[in-house]
């Protein structure tokens, strides 16, 4: 079975996303991906999809059209609404697109929000993956309107809700360092007493968050190696949370970061949301990322086990060991 089809409007931030590329870093090439790898991991778990690639959406939503066939799509991250020729939206859903009918994804409570289909599809890829780096378009590119789709091995997914991930709330934990060295002591005791807020500026490099300004000593200092997930000060003091696309080194000092599975969360945060940062120790914090990669392991299971008998058999490989009489 095969499917076509034509995105009609696309915010500007839609791109293509897959799990990004690792092992470049040290050749100034930043790994890329979705900005919220819980749900584009969702987003593969429920299409039978776990080496594809999915739009990554933000503010400003996308209208699809279906020109040929029907294709089963998955929508998550976001509480972004996805409605089908104006039926009530629903956020974390999984549905089926047929020929003459429009899908239409808005913005939820969140920043980010992933589409995958149940299908393939070929797209441009640079260095090994189809993850867009946004800056300078290399990867599966930007999405705009016109933009077309042809996909192959098509299936159809039973319209059902999907149960959000596990829900993460209270203070965001930290780390200092790598360069809390460049802080005098009261910006470091505000970073764990501060009131903070997540605003509207950000994109996938990273987030601007308000708050108490954590002036470092000096900016004069030699580029470092930059992470996901780093509080990075400008000369004075304000601080961004770097994302998937930040940048690989910096000369700006990194007071603390953020731990790995608190990083998404600070993305989809509403404008205005306010933030707490806990300071923890390194122990503590790997404690806690096993913790909650256990809870999304067991969540993501969850996920490409339910749905009809036939779904989960589109999931299975059913012929391995398949001996041909003929050959023996």
């Amino acid at each position: 079975m095969q499917a076509r089809i034509i995105f009609e409007a696309a915010g500007p931030l839609t791109s293509i996303q897959d799990v990004g590329r690792p092992g470049v870093m040290r050749y100034g090439v930043p790994r890329s991906g979705p900005v919220d790898r819980l749900a584009f991991a969702a987003a593969m778990a429920v299409t039978g999809m776990p080496d594809g690639w999915a739009f990554e959406l933000s503010h400003g939503g996308c209208t699809i059209a279906c020109h040929e066939g029907e294709i089963g799509f998955a929508v998550c991250g976001g509480g972004f609404l996805a409605e089908i020729d104006g039926d009530e939206g629903k956020a974390w859903q999984q549905d089926v697109l047929r020929a003459g009918q429009r899908l239409r994804i808005r913005a939820g409570a969140g920043n980010w929000a992933y589409l995958a289909f149940a299908g393939s599809c070929a797209v441009p890829r640079w260095l090994g993956s189809s993850a867009t780096h946004a800056s300078s378009g290399l990867g599966g590119g930007a999405v705009t309107a016109g933009a077309a789709f042809d996909f192959t091995a098509t299936r159809p997914l039973e319209p059902r809700a999907l149960p959000p991930p596990p829900a993460l709330q209270g203070s965001i934990a930290v780390v200092l360092g790598p360069q809390d060295r460049h802080f005098p002591p009261d910006a470091i005791a505000n970073l764990a007493t501060g009131s903070f807020t997540a605003t509207a500026r950000f994109d996938r490099m990273g987030r601007v968050l308000g708050g108490p300004p954590l002036k470092p000593t000096s900016i004069s200092m030699p580029s470092e190696p930059a992470l996901r997930g780093c509080l990075q000060a400008d000369g004075e003091g304000g601080l961004t949370v770097l994302l998937a696309d930040h940048q690989t080194t910096s000369g700006y000092p990194k007071i603390a970061t953020v731990i790995g599975s608190n990083v998404d969360r600070v993305a989809q945060l509403p404008s205005g949301e306010p933030i707490r940062f806990e300071v923890i120790d390194p122990r503590e914090a790997l404690d806690r990322s096993r913790n909650a990669a256990a809870l999304n392991k067991a969540w993501l299971n969850d996920l490409s086990r339910s749905g009809l008998l036939e779904e989960r058999l589109w999931l299975n490989n059913l012929v391995d060991g398949f001996i041909d009489a003929k050959l023996s």
